[in-house]
């Protein structure tokens, strides 16, 4: 392929000076008006180009003139903008620069070395596949368990199948100050009863003297009101087991 423009390398990539390009292109404007404008259409600079002194010839006797090392991304769009046919052509131009080089990588021989560390990144990206589709299958457990079943839990029993490191009395404490348990019981308020996320049920916990029972409401988690605890008190979904009543 005919070179039209030269392509060189800077900082360890492949640019494309700035000047080179404004006499390719043939613009009329003067070079350091022309690349002032272009360069305000969103550019950052050492990311998209660099200014530089040394990046082109010194005139004999003179100062060396200002050029900007241009990344072959920012070469392509500011080709393209100037909507002329010489932009077009350009622009293609470094568009087939960067399939040569993209080839000749590719058939370029590798050292044992470099085979060698890039047979560990694919071992390090497998590793790290099978974790995240571990992670998505104990998910996918949990929530089948959670919608699926229509059992339910003790605050004790919820506690433990969320693998929580504390107990009953702590988990119905963060409970009230998330605002779910009313302030002064273990009792969930009305609207997350309605959601179907606990059920209140009376228990016998005694009997009086007088023959009398004592009754106590104990509060049951749903299956569905488990996920709604993970969520609220942000623990890790765990992979559970079915956990019944006694």
């Amino acid at each position: 392929m005919e070179q039209l423009i030269t392509i060189q390398e800077h900082n360890g990539n492949n640019a494309v000076s700035a000047r080179e390009l404004h006499k390719f292109l043939e613009v009329k404007d003067k070079f350091t008006d022309w690349i002032k404008r272009m360069l305000e259409y969103g550019f950052v600079e050492n990311i998209d180009y660099q200014s530089l002194s040394d990046f082109s010839e010194k005139p004999k006797g003179g100062r060396p003139s200002i050029d900007y090392a241009l990344s072959i991304d920012c070469a392509k769009e500011i080709s393209m903008i100037q909507r002329s046919e010489k932009g077009k052509q350009a622009r293609q131009y470094f568009i087939e620069c960067e399939k040569i080089a993209k080839q000749n990588t590719l058939s370029t021989p590798r050292s044992h070395k470099e085979v060698i560390l890039s047979e560990l990144r694919l071992l390090e990206e497998n590793e790290k596949l099978i974790t995240e589709n571990g992670r998505l299958q104990e998910r996918t457990q949990f929530v089948d368990t959670v919608f699926k079943s229509d059992d339910l839990l003790t605050i004790s029993q919820a506690a433990k199948t969320l693998n929580l490191s504390y107990g009953r009395n702590t988990l119905c404490k963060t409970l009230r100050e998330k605002g779910v348990f009313f302030k002064n019981s273990n009792e969930p308020k009305q609207e997350y009863l309605k959601r179907g996320y606990f059920r209140v049920k009376e228990k016998i916990i005694g009997e009086r003297s007088s023959g009398e029972a004592i009754i106590a409401m104990q509060t049951f988690i749903t299956q569905k009101g488990l996920g709604f605890i993970a969520k609220t008190i942000g623990v890790v979904i765990p992979q559970i087991k079915r956990v019944k009543t006694a």
